[in-house]
């Protein structure tokens, strides 16, 4: 699963031909494409704008596709089942599967509280997605106790988890504990400093792969296959991963609304307001990572046998 950029045309103006053209590369790679999350500017975003992202993803897709389900409310408040159930009915609707997207609600109240919370929204959803994220990426993030993750792996609507610490040692753990009480269940990487994760056995749901998503299908097929391959493109695109999320974590977006312009996906590298920018020196080390992942890009995508 890839979180798709959000093109903007100007800071109060999204460019929705470039977000949709976007939505079919990713799709096209055989990638899902993931709608509304951080990568996609949820929480800057009016009800409109996240509306018509649902309805291009649906209508690109058929479906195949995931969104975010994120209430906006204010530190201390709480836990808001309804807002969420509705967030959640907007995604199903147009026959996506919700992400549940944190807030302070659910996230600032305890580890007992966010099992409680998921446990409400499990008895009323047929499926959907679970996400832990780190404090880097937004102030009420929240990685939970390995205890009250076991619990989430014991609702069954919960079909996986987006895990996104940006450390190693936790995914490991989640992935053992999945091993042994729910082997179906997906630990959906979320570290975009590790994505090689993969290799031990997380799926994944990153925000790096909205900037190269036919160079992640390829790799994938590299891992799948066995080929040596795997691991000089896994590591190309690391590279371009720790450069693009350094500190300010959030800061990666801008990066890849550079990368667009750069890679001729979008006219503009526009932020919407109150998006943190990079320096323009950054288009330098951007352009030689296009040049190189281009050459990968140029290969026929190997079929995998069933």
């Amino acid at each position: 699963m890839s979180a798709i950029l959000l093109p903007f045309a100007a800071p109060d103006e999204v460019d929705w031909a470039a977000f949709e053209a976007h939505v079919g590369r990713t799709h096209d790679a055989g990638l899902a494409p993931a709608i509304n999350m951080d990568t996609g500017y949820v929480q800057l975003l009016g009800s409109g704008d996240l509306i018509k992202a649902l309805d291009v993803a649906n209508a690109v897709t058929g479906g195949d596709y995931v969104a975010g389900a994120y209430v906006a409310d204010e530190p201390g408040a709480a836990f808001d089942p309804a807002s969420y159930l509705a967030r959640c009915e907007d995604i199903q609707s147009r026959n996506g599967t919700p992400v549940i997207f944190p807030s302070h609600g659910l996230n600032g109240h305890g580890d007992e509280a966010w099992l409680r919370a998921y446990n409400h929204l499990g008895e009323r959803l047929d499926r959907f997605i679970g996400f832990e994220l780190g404090a880097m990426f937004v102030p009420y993030g929240r990685i939970v106790g390995l205890d009250t993750f076991a619990g989430l792996l014991e609702i069954a609507s919960c079909v996986g988890a987006k895990h996104s610490s940006l450390r190693r040692q936790p995914e490991w753990e989640r992935l053992a504990l999945r091993d042994r009480r729910r082997p179906d269940f997906m630990v959906l990487t979320g570290n975009d400093l590790a994505i090689d994760m993969v290799m031990y056995g997380s799926d994944y749901l990153l925000g790096l792969s909205t900037f190269a998503p036919r160079a992640f299908a390829l790799r994938d097929v590299y891992w799948a296959t066995n080929d040596p391959d795997f691991y000089e493109l896994n590591d190309l695109l690391q590279y371009l991963g720790q450069f693009v999320f350094r500190p300010p974590v959030p800061g990666y977006r801008h990066n890849a609304a550079q990368f667009f312009k750069l890679r001729g996906w979008a006219a503009s590298d526009e932020v919407p307001a109150g998006a943190p920018k990079r320096p323009s020196t950054d288009s330098a080390v951007l352009a030689d990572i296009v040049g190189r992942l281009e050459e990968w890009e140029s290969r026929p995508l190997p079929q995998v046998s069933p």
